[in-house]
């Protein structure tokens, strides 16, 4: 079952791409794996999944070593600072930076590792108060703060889109992230780039595509409900 969902999601990518004229490779797929049982990672694992996401940090470090090596973690949920020295060196991206403290503990982690961490920031782009996240007119002056932490590298932005029945309503949301993921590229600030686009998920990761995402996070579409 595993197998023919993921086969399915892949499928809507390609359509998706199709549709704007996009490269379907330009896409990264990311099995959101969480409260999900090994056997299940493995089937997905078995029809091609590298890429799995996980909310919390304490599954990620119980099924990393339960899994083939080649396996790239992502972090995804919300990331306390002290957990953060068991996610760096595992995780190959955090995509949950949500403010500067966080971003300081990642650097000092990595700092004391003698190793590199990539991230995102968290942009709350809908300013719900339910989620974590910096907002828009935030994120220029923490990538500059954060730009100059030697051990640490913004990649690009991640939003969660409010969830909704159509995900027609979310087009906005990620079309503003887009737009101002390329405005902060063009401004050439040391450290930091812009090349990883952070959304979509289950519900609207189709829409997401079009609006330029260049990782979906897809849990319920290829593991089932939870």
């Amino acid at each position: 079952m595993v197998k023919e969902q993921l086969e399915e999601v892949r499928e809507h990518i390609r359509e998706a791409c199709a549709r704007v004229g996009r490269n379907p490779e330009e896409v990264t797929l990311i099995a959101v794996s969480k409260t999900k049982p090994i056997p299940m990672l493995q089937e997905a694992y078995d029809a091609g999944a590298r890429d799995f996401g996980e909310n919390k940090v304490q599954e990620l470090t119980a099924k990393k070593p339960e899994l083939p090596a080649d396996i790239r973690w992502h972090m995804i949920g919300h990331l306390q600072r002290n957990k953060v020295h068991q996610v760096v060196g595992k995780a190959v991206l955090i995509h949950s930076v949500d403010s500067l403290r966080l971003a300081q503990q990642i650097e000092a982690e990595a700092a004391k590792q003698g190793m590199g961490a990539d991230i995102l920031l968290e942009v709350n782009v809908a300013r719900e108060e339910s989620k974590f996240g910096f907002f828009l007119e935030e994120v220029e002056e923490a990538a500059r703060t954060i730009s100059a932490f030697p051990h640490v590298h913004i990649r690009g932005l991640m939003t969660i889109a409010p969830f909704v029945e159509n995900p027609e309503e979310n087009r906005e949301i990620f079309k503003k992230l887009y737009q101002f993921a390329v405005d902060i590229g063009r401004k050439n600030i040391d450290n930091v780039t812009m090349d990883v686009l952070s959304m979509g998920m289950t519900g609207d990761y189709q829409v997401a595509i079009e609006e330029g995402a260049t990782m979906v996070r897809v849990g319920t579409g290829i593991f089932g409900a939870r």
